[in-house]
């Protein structure tokens, strides 16, 4: 299959942030684009500020109507919806027009230029991010497919040409299996979708398949049970971060490299993690030939992702955090983050758990890391593309965790707003990767001081 010989791009499922990057390069490719989402979004809203028509409403006589060559025309849906449970794609695939995953036209894509990505249970987006702005901020021809929105681009794609691109390489529906980069990093390695690989051994196996159709260099965190050169805080890593101090919220460190050491990086992303993400994002870019002065220039100007430590509110009254974290380790560098910077104040977590099945499967660790939170509010769990699994709720889950700390209720999205404008506590904190991102636009608004003219 040849994307040049494709000139009509359907999605199902346009609103992903995945699928919306792919969507906005195929239109500025001069495909025609348009797509299906459940929802409108402020994703949706951005694609339909660009000329892209996106529908809400499943309507296979609308398609019908539209008379599609099958020869010419591609259907890309998200793994998020099953055929069974949505008409159009039965009817597309039952009357054989071209229908592949998102995975597969990533891969498609990818082909054609050299491809960084990265891979990771954890810091995909950020690090992804960094990448393509060290090589947009260099000049190299580099696009790159974001699974976030980019604070310096507010977009979720980078667009500087086609000799590179950088991609997220998603561990979910072994969808990294499409892929076969120059080189890739692997940021972290943590048991996820269970549903998927049922044991952390067949999870291992996975990431392991992925680096060896990897074509050129592997690059991994040091505590990876991957072969690859190092990234991590060890003189020992092939890439290696020293020296580290914090000022001011700002990171300064030095980094060792194979050939060289550069003194003095610095980046404002809160979080020792982020110190991780950028020694990653160093080693794919020092690979092919951007040199550290270069890569320190850039560092000091990366602004971050939306959703990833994103301060919605900071002032001396009140601090409100957005944050993506939806699996325990995540939170772990949450809640450490936030206690770093703010040792002093109570901390409040209002928590969105993400899919039925990763609360099952990692449901005491969930009980272990939100309980170090001075008060714990439960939103219902974000099904996404799951049913409902017996006994597996939020109500259950605070139940174990009021356990062991009395501070912990569950709350509705319709008592969000009156909760959070009663919260006593300074820090406030929302989390989840499900619509929790989409409330706390209407917190934030709701919360924000008053200005008299």
């Amino acid at each position: 299959m040849n994307l040049s010989n494709l000139h009509n791009i359907y999605f199902i499922g346009i609103g992903g942030i995945g699928m919306s990057n792919l969507a906005l390069y195929l239109d500025h490719m001069g495909k025609k684009v348009w797509g299906y989402d459940k929802t409108a979004s402020p994703i949706t809203k951005r694609l339909e500020d660009k000329g892209i028509d996106v529908y809400f409403n499943i309507d296979i006589e609308r398609l019908k109507a539209q008379a599609l060559d099958k020869t010419t025309t591609l259907i890309v849906y998200t793994p998020a919806i099953k055929r069974e449970e949505h008409e159009e794609l039965d009817y597309l695939m039952s009357n054989d027009y071209k229908v592949i995953k998102r995975a597969q036209l990533l891969a498609m894509v990818t082909d054609e230029s050299i491809c960084l990505a990265v891979a990771g249970t954890h810091g995909k987006t950020t690090t992804s991010a960094i990448l393509a702005h060290i090589l947009y901020d260099s000049g190299i021809k580099a696009s790159g497919f974001l699974g976030g929105i980019a604070e310096n681009y507010n977009t979720n794609l980078i667009l500087n040409g086609s000799e590179y691109t950088v991609v997220e390489a998603d561990e979910y529906d072994r969808s990294f299996l499409q892929l076969h980069p120059e080189y890739a990093c692997i940021t972290a390695t943590d048991a996820d979708h269970l549903d998927i690989y049922q044991t952390q051994e067949e999870f291992i196996e996975g990431f392991k398949q992925f680096a060896a159709q990897v074509k050129t260099q592997v690059f991994t965190h040091h505590n990876a049970p991957i072969s690859g050169k190092t990234f991590g805080f060890e003189t020992t890593d092939d890439y290696a971060a020293l020296n580290i101090s914090i000022k001011d919220g700002i990171y300064s460190f030095d980094v060792k490299t194979p050939n060289a050491t550069c003194n003095n990086i610095r980046i404002t992303l809160p979080g020792r993690h982020n110190i991780i993400n950028t020694l990653a994002a160093i080693s794919l870019a020092d690979s092919i030939g951007v040199s550290m002065t270069q890569i320190k220039k850039a560092l000091a100007t990366f602004k971050g992702i939306a959703r990833r430590f994103t301060y919605r509110i900071k002032t001396d009254e009140r601090v409100l955090i957005d944050d993506y974290a939806h699996h325990p380790t995540e939170l772990k560098a949450l809640y450490n983050t936030v206690r770093a910077l703010y040792p002093e104040d109570q901390i409040s977590i209002y928590f969105q758990p993400h899919t039925y099945s990763r609360t099952k499967d990692f449901w005491d660790g969930f009980v272990a890391i939100l309980s170090q939170f001075d008060n714990i509010y439960m939103l219902p769990i974000y099904a996404a593309r799951e049913h409902p699994v017996e006994g597996i709720t939020s109500q259950a889950l605070a139940k174990d965790i009021k356990n062991i700390q009395q501070t912990t209720q569950l709350i509705t999205p319709g008592q969000l707003l009156k909760t959070v404008a009663g919260d006593s506590n300074r820090i406030i904190v929302m989390a989840g990767a499900g619509d929790i991102g989409e409330m706390i636009i209407e917190v934030t608004e709701h919360l924000k001081p008053t200005r008299h003219a």
